[in-house]
């Protein structure tokens, strides 16, 4: 048999998922209870740790950038590929951003707005970095691919009524003028690590392993502008 496609990237689903409520996207629970740290006062009654600190205030982000295998790789017989050609090939360019498995990514989906954009990277690959612009087209919602058996990315500890994972919808936007390779990004966030810049603390170099990522305003300008400049 030839290897089967990944997930990402299929042709959407309706919006109600098997088990999934019109909550989900909304007010979510969230991956496991958490316990209650508890302190004590002076008259030695207890608090929880919720009580004793005011929460921070919530950064809001409005610029992503989204890591995908443009190459094949396969995992169980499947193959994991998806590039931004592969998004720009589908019905209206548009395709679910399925398979993220890690909490903070998640949450970072989980916070993206219809309109905002992103970065679409290619990862894991011979020569990684940006190639194009993609927009949210579809806020987060449950990630169907958890609950298939045969999905590389399913998850036995997830439940339909409790769901761990959610994806967004995301359409091609355009390609950039010039592939920006990691390898420039880098030079230019040592550059600006040491002088002051954009790209000092930017994610792809501070929390480089995660798949989805969260940008500046400033970042995503600065990043923008590079099309149109000589490589370094």
């Amino acid at each position: 048999m030839p290897p089967k496609k990944r997930a990402r990237g299929r042709p959407l689903k309706p919006t109600t998922e098997p088990g999934e409520s019109a909550s989900y996207g909304g007010d979510i629970r969230e991956e496991a209870v958490k316990e209650k740290r508890k302190t004590s006062n002076a008259k030695g009654s207890v608090k929880t740790r919720a009580d004793a600190v005011a929460p921070a205030e919530k950064i809001l982000h409005s610029f992503w950038l989204m890591k995908s295998e443009p190459e094949s790789r396969f995992e169980n017989g499947i193959d994991v590929k998806f590039g931004i050609e592969d998004l720009k090939a589908l019905p209206n360019q548009t395709g679910c951003w399925d398979g993220v498995r890690n909490y903070q990514a998640r949450n970072f989906m989980r916070d993206m707005q219809v309109g905002q954009q992103a970065f679409f990277y290619h990862s894991n690959c011979k020569e990684p970095g940006i190639a194009g612009l993609m927009k949210i087209v579809k806020e987060a919602y449950v990630d169907h691919t958890q609950f298939d058996k045969k999905d590389v990315h399913y998850d036995a500890s997830s439940k339909a009524d409790n769901p761990k994972w959610f994806m967004v919808d995301v359409q091609f936007e355009r390609m950039l003028n010039r592939f920006i390779p990691l390898s420039e990004l880098k030079k230019i966030h040592l550059q600006h690590k040491a002088k002051g810049g954009a790209l000092r603390d930017m994610a792809l170099f501070t929390r480089a392993r995660l798949s989805v990522q969260p940008l500046t305003s400033e970042e995503f300008d600065f990043v923008l502008s590079l099309e149109d400049k000589e490589a370094l």
